[in-house]
């Protein structure tokens, strides 16, 4: 299948603009342990990372709190989503859906997810928002180190048998640009996302896009059908 291109989606800030609730978790996990939350910028500025990293990068002074942090934010980011008004916590971007039915249309494109969400995250996202079916490849941190560790990256071309020089990863953070670039594929950037679009094109972000609408024209200058 080395025709083939893989498309793979990054997805807290690329599809989904789940901020409200990361931020929300994030401060109910330390006023858990009655600590002063991070702030908003710190907060979006570990989205992407494996809890454990996260943790340790907001809350450095407190060694022996990670652990329990970890499971404060999940059972707070649980509780949250099992809210009856849950589902407004995390809409898809404008355009996210359309560009990928059009994507998953075409005979010659794979898509696939590499994010830091755990498996029961990512499974509710994915029924939530009816996005089961356009995925060849699904991989979550549950299964691989953090971001941006090639790992998730790797899993994707192996369960598609894409070339690396036939895949792009679409991301919002310089984990996302990072990890492409460490397992040798193409790499996209969203301004639409958590980090700075500055900050991605100095990771070797190809191209930023402002809207999903650009999407089909950076895929076809940097990973063009064959």
């Amino acid at each position: 299948m080395s025709d083939l291109r893989l498309v793979i989606f990054d997805v807290d800030g690329t599809l989904i603009d789940s901020q409200a609730h990361i931020v929300a978790a994030m401060d109910a996990a330390f006023a858990a342990h009655n600590l002063s939350p991070p702030a908003r910028a710190a907060t979006l500025s570990i989205v992407g990372l494996s809890l454990p990293i996260a943790m340790a990068r907001l809350a450095p002074d407190h060694p022996d709190h990670q652990p329990t942090l970890v499971e404060a934010y999940k059972d707070a980011f649980g509780q949250m989503r099992r809210a009856p008004d849950g589902a407004a916590l995390s809409p898809l971007f404008p355009g996210a859906l359309a560009a990928l039915q059009a994507l998953a249309a075409e005979d010659h494109t794979l898509l696939a997810i590499a994010t830091g969400k755990s498996r029961r995250g990512m499974d509710h996202i994915l029924d939530l928002h009816d996005l089961r079916g356009f995925f060849q490849s699904v991989q979550t941190a549950d299964d691989h180190p953090s971001k941006p560790h090639p790992s998730m990256i790797a899993a994707c071309l192996r369960d598609t048998g894409t070339l690396p020089a036939r895949a792009v990863i679409l991301g919002d953070t310089t984990y996302d640009i990072d990890m492409g670039r460490a397992a040798g594929i193409h790499a996209l950037g969203v301004a639409w996302g958590y980090h700075p679009a500055q900050n991605l094109t100095a990771s070797g972000a190809a191209a930023i896009l402002h809207s999903f609408d650009a999407l089909p024209m950076a895929l076809a200058r940097i990973c063009p059908p064959t």
